[in-house]
């Protein structure tokens, strides 16, 4: 019944521009976040620019779900889909079919253990954790001694490789601001589940002085549970993603998010739905399609400022 629900759905999926040379393309996100909906704006519009129609869909985090649209695509004889995959390995199958169909497959900030795909787009988790961990190097080496007690947010319950390499890219950059003590490690990814863990982490573990957070709804979630404890200017967050709500708390004179690392959603989407179309074309397209990532701190406004200009101008 489920698969017969989410195939319903999908036949009701938002429909973008008019058809060019008989190229239909499908754009899958896996949850409804800024992050998420700004990189389905750069989907629609490299889209139009071409003139090619796009079908977006919402895979709520379900892999039935994910399963049952990628089914659908290949009923509707798609010609490409572009998809953050849910699971390196459980996402395989419903791909293989996809491709066993003729359908050409774009990854984008997430990917499968698979050359199924002729392309995948994104940004290095290692250099999204990389950015904010250079920030908090400097901060602890200034502000804290070169000893921080840190707390860590993440997602590997949800997205483990990724959740992993933005961590362990902040940790690697951070410690050369000094002794790290991680004196908690927990998931979070939607900012309502954050505000709950963190609020736990500040009462169990009074002395922490920085909580890392590895996507948006963490680094969201973590900076309003510092602010109702009334713990900011004693616990900064250092966090991940950029989007219009994170650029207010970094100009917050009075906040508690001090960096973060922020993607190019958009320019994401727009490049994987552009290797898309190549591919469809039969056009070459380069294997990995790195975009780069922006640094954010407190300690530059004019750079924030900078990137607060770019969320207006493009969203």
């Amino acid at each position: 019944m489920k698969l017969l629900k989410y195939a319903a759905l999908a036949l009701a999926l938002s429909a973008g521009a008019a058809r060019a040379d008989d190229i239909s393309i499908a754009g899958v996100i896996f949850q409804q976040d800024m992050f998420m909906r700004s990189v389905e704006l750069g989907m629609k519009a490299a889209a139009k620019q071409a003139g090619v129609e796009i079908l977006t869909a919402n895979s709520d985090n379900k892999l039935e779900k994910e399963a049952a649209l990628i089914d659908t695509y290949i009923a509707r004889g798609i010609k490409a889909i572009v998809i953050a995959p849910l699971g390196e390995e459980a996402s395989i199958p419903a791909l293989k079919r996809a491709v066993d169909a003729g359908i050409k497959v774009v990854t984008w900030t997430t990917g499968v253990k698979s050359d199924l795909p002729v392309a995948t787009v994104g940004s290095s988790g290692t250099n999204m954790g990389k950015g904010t961990g250079e920030a908090a190097a400097a901060y602890i080496k200034d502000h804290l001694g070169g000893k921080a007690k840190v707390a860590l947010i993440g997602f590997r319950a949800q997205l483990a490789s990724l959740s992993d390499e933005r961590t362990n890219g902040f940790l690697d950059a951070a410690k050369s601001g000094g002794e790290l003590d991680i004196v908690s490690r927990q998931d979070a990814w939607l900012a309502e589940q954050a505000v709950r863990v963190v609020t736990d982490m500040l009462t169990a573990n009074p002395d922490i002085q920085i909580i890392y957070a590895a996507n948006e709804g963490g680094t969201v979630g973590a900076v309003q549970a510092v602010m109702r404890a009334g713990r900011q200017g004693e616990v900064y967050v250092f966090g991940t993603d950029g989007s219009e709500q994170i650029v207010r708390f970094l100009q917050d004179e009075k906040g508690a998010l001090y960096a973060t690392t922020a993607a190019q959603p958009k320019l994401i989407g727009e490049d994987a739905v552009q290797a898309a179309i190549a591919a469809v074309k039969g056009e070459p397209v380069e294997r990995h399609i790195e975009v780069p990532v922006i640094p954010l701190s407190r300690a530059n406004p004019e750079a924030i400022a900078a990137y607060a200009a770019t969320l207006t101008k493009t969203n």
